[in-house]
């Protein structure tokens, strides 16, 4: 056990430097991570309480940028996606989902690297379905982050008005993903105790990558965020097969 405590305070800290720097991918870093030495039944919420504590300290950090109006239109979209994709969890293997989910950031981002985005081109209605497809996301795999990231990658938006978006995103969703886990039984105790273990690197993590986003201009962030999100997507590949 004591070993285990061990790989988990590590992960912990690597997804909450990841997170403070970025303002995402704590659950595609430690989710495949996790499953190495934890079910996957018992990581999938182990990484949402995770990320509800990161959102909830990167939030406090950005608060003077926070605009509801940028938000809501994403969470009324995984309102509806959450319920979905909790019931494929309990129904098909999550493998499945993120070999999709692989293919998909990786893609997304050699496109974001080589080619010129349409920045600030996409909005209105798209948001609802990118809050869907993340609302879907998270509630399989805990990963609600991807759809959610593309999406603010495109919007004509400060690094700040991008990051704190994110959280606002996060935050809500992990609760509401919370809820239907738990609901599911599968916020075991097993699941809080090990949740407790990693509070101190996690927090460690990201106030260090907090700072080194500090040191970032906005081009540069955008550039982090693609070459992070194909960094993800490579790694879940890998994992997967």
């Amino acid at each position: 056990m004591a070993e285990v405590y061990l790989y988990l305070t590590v992960v912990a800290f690597l997804a909450g430097f990841i997170q403070g720097l970025s303002g995402f991918g704590s659950v595609l870093l430690s989710l495949p991570l996790l499953a190495l030495f934890l079910d996957i039944r018992e990581a999938i919420p182990l990484v949402n309480l995770m990320g509800v504590i990161l959102t909830v300290i990167l939030i406090i950090q950005l608060r003077a940028h926070w605009e509801w109006g940028k938000i809501w239109p994403l969470l009324a979209g995984a309102s509806l996606g959450i319920p979905a994709g909790v019931w494929l969890l309990k129904r098909m293997d999550p493998v499945h989902v993120q070999f999709v989910l692989g293919a998909v950031l990786l893609a997304y981002a050699l496109y974001g690297l080589l080619f010129r985005l349409p920045i600030g081109k996409l909005g209105g209605p798209w948001a609802y379905l990118f809050g869907f497809f993340a609302g879907g996301l998270g509630g399989a795999i805990s990963a609600s982050g991807p759809p959610v990231i593309v999406y603010t990658s495109l919007q004509a938006w400060t690094k700040d008005q991008i990051k704190v978006t994110l959280q606002g995103f996060f935050i809500v969703s992990g609760l509401l993903i919370g809820v239907f886990h738990a609901a599911n039984g599968l916020v075991t105790d097993g699941v809080i105790r090990n949740f407790l273990v990693s509070v101190p690197t996690l927090l460690t993590g990201t106030w260090m990558g907090s700072l080194l986003y500090g040191k970032f201009k906005e081009e540069g962030y955008r550039r982090v965020m693609l070459t992070l999100l194909g960094a993800l997507g490579v790694f879940t590949l890998v994992r997967v097969l």
